[in-house]
C-alpha cells in the first residue's frame, strides 16, 4: 500500500556556506530516507528551503556593510548548487522571504492569536546605547547561567544545549562593538506555551517507542523543566512583519517563524506544480508520516515549539472540523559530527565546506563516508584518513571492483551481452538469495531510519558476493566449461543489479551509471533542476525534483540473459596514499 511520507529538513541560515557537518547530520540522511521511499512507490514530499531571518544574517550584513536581502541571496544560490553537486533531492527547497512564507506565517500568527494562545507582555530585553537599538539575541553573549559557558549566545548555549533569554546572560556583551548592553523595557506577544503542557507531554508519550533515545530524552528533559510563554516577536528591521496595526517596527521572531516553513514550502510547491490543494495530503490525511531531520541542538523546536505552533493552529486553510495538522511522526535528530578529534568550528575555520570538498572528490564517496561514519546516537569523528581509507578499501576493491571486474569480463568474453545460464547450483541460489533478502532487511532499517546499519548491511552483501565470486573463479572457469563460466557471470551480473538498488539511496551518481552500464535505458531517480518563480514584487529561484520520468524500484534483479551491455568503466577513483596528509596540511593551513 502506498504511503505519504513528507521529508523535513532543518533550514539553513543562509549566511555561509554548508559544512560536512551539516551534510552529516541534516541534508544526507534524508536524501537517503527520501530516495529510498521513492523507490518502494511511496508518495515522497521533500522540502526544505533557506532561512532568510535568522541574525547570523544581519550579523554578517552588518559586518560587510551590505544589506540582509545581498547576503541571504549570495548563500542561498550556493545552497542550490551544493545540494544538486551532492545530491540531495528536494521536491522544492525556497527561503523563508517569499510572498508565500510571509503570508502563511502571518496567517498562522493570527489563528494563534485568535485560538488564544498568544498574549502581550511588558518585557525587559537588551539595548545597545552606542548602537541605538534593542540587541537581537544573536547580537549577544555573554556566560551561560546554566552550564558556565562563557561563548553562550541570548538564545541558546552551544555547549548545553539550554534554551535563553538574552537577559538571563551573566555579563552579557554586544557582538558587534563588544559594550555592556542596558535592560529596557519594550513591549512584545509571547506564545503561551504552558497551555499547551498536558498536550504536549501525550504528544510525546504516543511517540516515545519509535524515536531515538536522544530525542525523546532531551524532549522529556525540557518539558520536566516547566514550560514558559517565549515572545515572538522582535524589535528588528528585517523579517516578516506582525499582521497588526501599530506593530510596524516589530518583527516576528525566527524561531516561530521558520519552522512554519515546512508548511509554507508545501503549500508553496503545490502551486508550482498547479495542484494547488495537494499539500493537504501530507498534512490532513492522519496516515501520512511526517519526518523531520536536524542535529540535537534543533530538537526542542521540532519537538515541542513546533507541534505547540500545529496544535495552537489545528487547522488553516481547512474548513472540516475533524480535521487536525498532522504533527511530526518522526523526529530523527543527529548528534554533531566532529572533525579530526576536535569540535567542527566556523569561527576558527576548522571545517570542511561543503563546496570546497565537491571540487576535488566525487559526489558519492562524499555521501558513502558521511553515512558510513554518521552522528546518528552519538558523536562521531571524520579522519581524512578514514575516508581515504573507506573509498580505497570498500567503494573501490569491495564494491567498485566486483562490478568492474565482472561487467567488463561479460562485455569482453560474452559478446557485449549478459549471457545466457544453464542451471543454477546450491552456491549461485545462495548469493542470489542472499541479494535478493537485502531488500527487506535494508529497506526496513532505511525505514527505522537506522541509515548506517543499512548501508553497513548493504556492503556486507557485496563482500559475500566476491566470496562467491571467487569460489566461482569464472575466469578459469571459461577455459575448460564456457557454460558453467556463463552461469556465473549471468548469476554474479543478477546479483550487482540488486546491489545497485540497494546502494542507489546511498550512491545515487554511480548507480545511475551502473544502471547504463547494465543495459538499462531511463533513470532510476528523478530530474533535479533550478527554477525561477515570479511574485508579485520579485522573483526568487529555487530547487525543484520531477519524479515522474523515475524507472527504478526496490525490487529483486530481473535482469535477464542476452541484454546488452554497455561499454564499463571504473565507478570509484582511488585516492593516494598522501591524500589524507595533503588534506590535513590544507586544514592547518587555513585555520
Amino acid at each position: 500500500m502506498t504511503e505519504k511520507i513528507l521529508v523535513c529538513t532543518a533550514w539553513p541560515y543562509a549566511n555561509g556556506d554548508l559544512h560536512i557537518g551539516h551534510l552529516a547530520g541534516s541534508y544526507l540522511p534524508p536524501d537517503t530516507f527520501a530516495r529510498y521511499h521513492r523507490l518502494a512507490g511511496n508518495d515522497v514530499l521533500m522540502v526544505s528551503g533557506s532561512d532568510s531571518h535568522g541574525t547570523p544574517i544581519t550579523v554578517r550584513a552588518d559586518a560587510e556593510g551590505v544589506s540582509p536581502r545581498q547576503i541571504f541571496e549570495r548563500f542561498h544560490a550556493r545552497f542550490l548548487d551544493t545540494f544538486q553537486e551532492i545530491g540531495v533531492s528536494y521536491d522544492l527547497f525556497t527561503h523563508t522571504d517569499t510572498e508565500n512564507h510571509h503570508r502563511i506565517a502571518q496567517d498562522i500568527f493570527l489563528a494563534c492569536l485568535n485560538n488564544g494562545y498568544l498574549y502581550k507582555k511588558r518585557q525587559f530585553q537588551l539595548y545597545s546605547e552606542t548602537e541605538g537599538r534593542f540587541l537581537p539575541d544573536r547580537y549577544v553573549e555573554g556566560t551561560c547561567p546554566n552550564c558556565g559557558y562563557d561563548g553562550a549566545r541570548g538564545d541558546q548555549c552551544d555547549n548545553c544545549g539550554k534554551l535563553l533569554d538574552a537577559t538571563e546572560l551573566i555579563n552579557p556583551r554586544s557582538k558587534t562593538d563588544g559594550s555592556v548592553p542596558i535592560v529596557r523595557e519594550t513591549e512584545h506577544f509571547f506564545f503561551d506555551l504552558p497551555k499547551l503542557e498536558d498536550r504536549l507531554w501525550a504528544y510525546l508519550n504516543d511517540h516515545k517507542d519509535h524515536w531515538r533515545p536522544n530525542v525523546i530524552n532531551f524532549s522529556r528533559g525540557y518539558l520536566k523543566e516547566g514550560l514558559r510563554g517565549r515572545p515572538i516577536t522582535r524589535d528588528i528591521e528585517w523579517g516578516v512583519r506582525v499582521p497588526l496595526k501599530g506593530y510596524d517596527q516589530k518583527r516576528l521572531y525566527v524561531w516561530f517563524e521558520a519552522v512554519m516553513g515546512y508548511f509554507t514550502a508545501s503549500v508553496e510547491w503545490a502551486h508550482n506544480v498547479d495542484q494547488p490543494e495537494k499539500w493537504k495530503e501530507w498534512w490532513y490525511d492522519p496516515a501520512a508520516k511526517t519526518y523531520y531531520f536536524m542535529g540535537k541542538d534543533n530538537i526542542p523546536f521540532h519537538t515541542i515549539i513546533w507541534p505547540g505552533e500545529l496544535m495552537a493552529v489545528e487547522r488553516l486553510y481547512e474548513d472540516d472540523p475533524t480535521k487536525k495538522l498532522n504533527l511530526p511522526y518522526d523526529v530523527p535528530a543527529n548528534e554533531y559530527l566532529n572533525m579530526e578529534s576536535q569540535k567542527l568550528s566556523t569561527s576558527r575555520n576548522w571545517a570542511i565546506w561543503a563546496p570546497d570538498m565537491l571540487e576535488r572528490y566525487d559526489p558519492d564517496p562524499i555521501r558513502y563516508y558521511l553515512t558510513a561514519i554518521a552522528p546518528e546516537t552519538r558523536d562521531t569523528d571524520f579522519t581524512w584518513q578514514g575516508f581515504v581509507r573507506r573509498n580505497n578499501d570498500e567503494l573501490v576493491a569491495t564494491w567498485g571492483n566486483l562490478v568492474n571486474r565482472m561487467v567488463s569480463f561479460a562485455y569482453r568474453h560474452f559478446e557485449g551481452a549478459v549471457p545466457q545460464p544453464g542451471d543454477l547450483d546450491d552456491q549461485d541460489r545462495d548469493i542470489l538469495a542472499k541479494a535478493e533478502a537485502g531488500f527487506q532487511s535494508v529497506g526496513e532499517l532505511i525505514e527505522a531510519v537506522r541509515l548506517r546499519a543499512a548501508l553497513e548491511e548493504t556492503m556486507r552483501i557485496a563482500r559475500a558476493a566476491n566470496v562467491y565470486l571467487d569460489q566461482k573463479a569464472p575466469w578459469f572457469q571459461i577455459k575448460e566449461d564456457r557454460g558453467a563460466a556463463a552461469t556465473t557471470v549471468y548469476v554474479i551480473l543478477r546479483v550487482i543489479d540488486n546491489l545497485k538498488i540497494l546502494f542507489a539511496p546511498f550512491l545515487p551518481f554511480t548507480s545511475q551509471r551502473l544502471h547504463e552500464m547494465l543495459g538499462y535505458d531511463g533513470q532510476l531517480f528523478g530530474r533535479q533542476y533550478t527554477q525561477t518563480f515570479a511574485e508579485t514584487e520579485r522573483s526568487h529561484t529555487a530547487l525543484c525534483y520531477d519524479n515522474s520520468q523515475a524507472t527504478g524500484r526496490w525490487q529483486p534483479s530481473r535482469l535477464p540473459g542476452g541484454q546488452k551491455l554497455r561499454r564499463p568503466s571504473p565507478l570509484f577513483k582511488k585516492l593516494d596514499d598522501d591524500t589524507a596528509e595533503k588534506e590535513l596540511a590544507r586544514l592547518l593551513g587555513s585555520s
